[in-house]
């Protein structure tokens, strides 16, 4: 017996034309797809009328979805077309756009045997996103954004991954700086160390989030891939862009809390506090300090100063994740030390404001406005989770995996960080507070 299709709707505060064509942009299907679930999307569509997107699932599988039934900007269609899962699972989903006033009424009907309970979460984090970045968007354009080419290192990271689509969705080109072959017009070679003269030619603004993994053992040859995939890459890449007459005006760069130092007490950071001691300290100073030429030469330079950020993706919150949900997951030692955090799509609001407001320069805190404890983090994600978080872990772990340095550094880091510079700048933040930014990104919004 074939089930009733399944209906999920909701209201995002924009007209209808525009919403419709925020779904046509590229980075679309991106900005949709929960980030809890183990989704990776493979190829876009090219068109909504009749282009098909590839997702790929565990084991290999590979979910194709083809487009039809466009009718702009009232509706289109996509069906799952790709053996075996097509054969397994019915699914064929109606895209339906309704004006309410001058908001926009999204419908989502689902005519497969997934049951309804299974795909609730999804379907909320899809309005709820939407709804969110179209109001940033909205806010950058009021605020004077217009579409700029952007050339990107590290698209594929945690963070440019979220960039990216974010971008592009709002109507900017992004070029992808890449050290291997490029494919097609949105990629362009890179070589971190002695960069193409004509690399950064047409481009309005560079985004340059290249360098290695903070995170392992604080070995020397670590200490030295940390260094030199920053410092050296950031100085040659400003120094293109101080020389290019055609090129960039604005270069926004990755940077770190880690500026403060690892043991900041109870104090309030601010990006006028002074700089702290130990190897990140170090480096982050020598690393902002390789984008000086660039200003030097005129251009608005920004670094963007991340905390610890949050998404199931990547960082922090992908590790304690799986030990939480088993039950494992605890706070860190006495749980006093600070953590200053952000969502995942705070800080590419961040890095988005860093492109279009003039006034915005230097050192800028990439921080939601309300720091916690280890022992509330730990609390707040096991009640998203509803899970207990009755297993602190012991001094002796981390030291054991990162080495003493490493531990001291990174995991036993206190740091009560704040955005001063965003706050004074009118920002606003999508989720200020912790449990609000989890249970949106682990689709537990909702439950208590």
């Amino acid at each position: 017996m074939t089930k009733e299709p399944h209906t999920f709707s909701g209201v995002v505060g924009h007209p209808r034309p525009e919403v419709f064509t925020w779904h046509q942009r590229p980075g679309a299907i991106e900005r949709l797809t929960p980030p809890w679930q183990p989704v990776r999307v493979l190829r876009e569509a090219t068109s909504l009328a009749d282009g098909e997107a590839v997702l790929g699932l565990p084991l290999g599988l590979r979910w194709v979805a083809r487009h039809s039934a466009y009718d702009p900007p009232r509706r289109f269609v996509d069906e799952l077309v790709s053996p075996p899962l097509s054969w397994a699972v019915r699914w064929r989903h109606t895209h339906d756009f309704r004006d309410e006033g001058a908001r926009t009424r999204v419908t989502d009907t689902v005519d497969t045997d997934v049951p309804e309970a299974l795909l609730r979460p999804m379907f909320a984090y899809r309005h709820r996103q939407l709804g969110l970045d179209l109001a940033a968007q909205a806010t950058a354009r009021e605020a004077g954004d217009r579409p700029l080419v952007v050339a990107m290192t590290g698209s594929h990271g945690l963070v440019g991954s979220a960039l990216t689509p974010f971008l592009t969705t709002a109507g900017h080109r992004v070029v992808r700086l890449v050290r291997g072959t490029p494919h097609g017009p949105d990629e362009r070679h890179w070589d971190p160390h002695t960069p193409a003269e004509d690399l950064l030619r047409g481009v309005d603004a560079v985004v340059h989030l290249a360098g290695a993994s903070i995170a392992g053992r604080f070995t020397a040859e670590h200490r030295a891939a940390v260094r030199d995939s920053r410092i050296g890459p950031t100085r040659a890449l400003a120094e293109l862009a101080a020389r290019t007459t055609d090129g960039p005006s604005v270069l926004v760069t990755a940077s770190a809390i880690g500026y403060y130092g690892p043991d900041g007490g109870d104090e309030e950071l601010t990006e006028g506090s002074p700089r702290g001691d130990g190897f990140l300290a170090d480096v982050v100073a020598d690393w902002e300090q390789a984008a000086a030429s660039a200003a030097d030469a005129g251009l608005r330079v920004v670094s963007v100063r991340t905390g610890l950020v949050q998404s199931p993706r990547g960082g922090t919150l992908r590790l304690y994740r799986p030990l939480f949900t088993s039950g494992l997951g605890g706070r860190l030692g006495d749980g006093r030390a600070w953590r200053s955090w952000i969502g995942i799509d705070d800080l590419v609001d961040v890095y988005h404001r860093a492109l279009y407001d003039v006034a915005l320069s230097g050192p800028v805190n990439a921080v939601a406005p309300h720091p916690v404890r280890d022992d509330a983090y730990a609390a707040t994600l096991a009640r998203v989770l509803r899970r207990p978080a009755l297993v602190p872990v012991p001094g002796a772990g981390p030291r054991l995996l990162l080495g003493r340095q490493g531990a001291a550094e990174l995991a036993e880091a206190s740091q009560q960080v704040y955005p001063a510079a965003l706050l004074a700048a009118g920002h606003r933040f999508r989720h200020p507070l912790l449990e609000p930014a989890l249970r949106h990104l682990l689709g537990r919004v909702g439950q208590d």
